[in-house]
């Protein structure tokens, strides 16, 4: 490949906030390779303030839908790294004439590409954190193998945080997850959960997540018998990640949640049972994982078709003890 130093990088950043976490590292790649570059993010409205924690990142341009983004991309970029797989953002790019397009060759977009690569067998099954790096290395790019996805938020993210949920000490509970119920451990064992742990580290615990999570966070505080606070649905971006900043300890499920308790440095439990641990487990050093037992797991459906048997048979026990070890470690 020929060699290139591009004075200003666009990144297409993940569209969800879980993946967004687990594509640092490959932000952090990028940034040790063109160090004197200009580095902007491009990304959704629900997962662009999250770079404002990110110190690789010199700017955060908000899109939403194909004209916004062609005409983000039309500010003199050289070259426009495309964490996405799909072809509406190789489109924008292309069109907004960004003279260096690279990316995976995902949905047919390969034509649209200046620097193309197929998606390798060998990063299934691994954690996303690879696949994002394995195109980049693909592309010219060295990487690293640090698995490092922290993050620390602004003093005034925590200030806010803290002002929401008062003095003392805290505990995250996250019974929701996006892309649909199959993800989602029942609200009564995170009551149970919550309770015990409640006991166990003289905490109270704040129910988190989106607007679309409310009814899980809704039905978990009726079922428990210790105090909580609900801010489901009551926080942005920024306040989510500067409350979560005030806590000890997170369970969550497989979610955005559970990423970002991780890359903040919680002791962090994440419940699995339709997705896969090895390729969406946490990353940090006080983050675990309980995975639910089932003959069809990983299914990776939405709704789950039969009994949701993977989830039901997560003890809450399990993750009590799980989430107990990591805050001792």
């Amino acid at each position: 490949m020929t060699a290139l130093t591009p004075a200003r990088i666009a990144i297409r950043a993940p569209n969800w906030l879980g993946d967004v976490v687990l594509s640092l590292p490959a932000v952090r790649d990028v940034r040790r390779a063109y160090p004197n570059a200009r580095i902007s993010m491009i990304a959704r409205p629900s997962v662009a303030p999250l770079y404002d924690a990110a110190t690789e990142v010199d700017a955060v341009l908000v899109v939403e839908g194909l004209s916004r983004e062609i005409g983000a991309l039309r500010r003199g970029f050289d070259l426009a790294i495309l964490l996405t797989n799909s072809i509406g953002t190789a489109l924008a790019a292309t069109l907004a004439g960004v003279p260096q397009r690279w990316g995976y060759s995902t949905e047919g977009r390969g034509f649209l590409l200046t620097r193309g690569a197929p998606v390798p067998n060998a990063v299934r099954g691994r954690s996303q954190v690879h696949y994002y790096r394995t195109m980049l290395s693909a592309l010219g790019i060295p990487t690293s193998e640090a698995l490092d996805t922290s993050l620390t938020v602004p003093s005034a993210w925590k200030d806010a945080g803290r002002a929401l949920i008062g003095e003392g000490r805290f505990f995250g509970v996250a019974p929701g997850a996006a892309k649909g119920s199959a993800k989602q451990w029942p609200p009564g064992r995170f009551a149970k959960a919550a309770d015990r742990l409640s006991d166990e580290l003289s905490a109270r615990a704040v129910l988190l997540g989106s607007a679309a999570d409310a009814g899980a966070a809704e039905e978990t505080t009726r079922a428990m018998k210790a105090p909580s606070i609900n801010l489901c649905g009551k926080t942005d971006l920024r306040a989510f990640a500067g409350v979560m900043s005030c806590l000890e300890a997170v369970v969550a499920n497989d979610s955005g949640a559970m990423h970002l308790g991780a890359a903040l440095g919680l002791a962090t439990v994440g419940i699995f049972g339709p997705t896969n641990p090895q390729e969406t487990s946490p990353l940090g050093r006080k983050a675990a994982f309980v995975r639910g037992v089932a003959e069809c797991s990983p299914c990776r459906h939405s709704v789950c078709p039969i009994d949701h048997r993977c989830m039901t048979s997560v003890a809450p026990e399990t993750v009590i003890e799980t989430l107990l070890r990591e805050v001792r470690s």
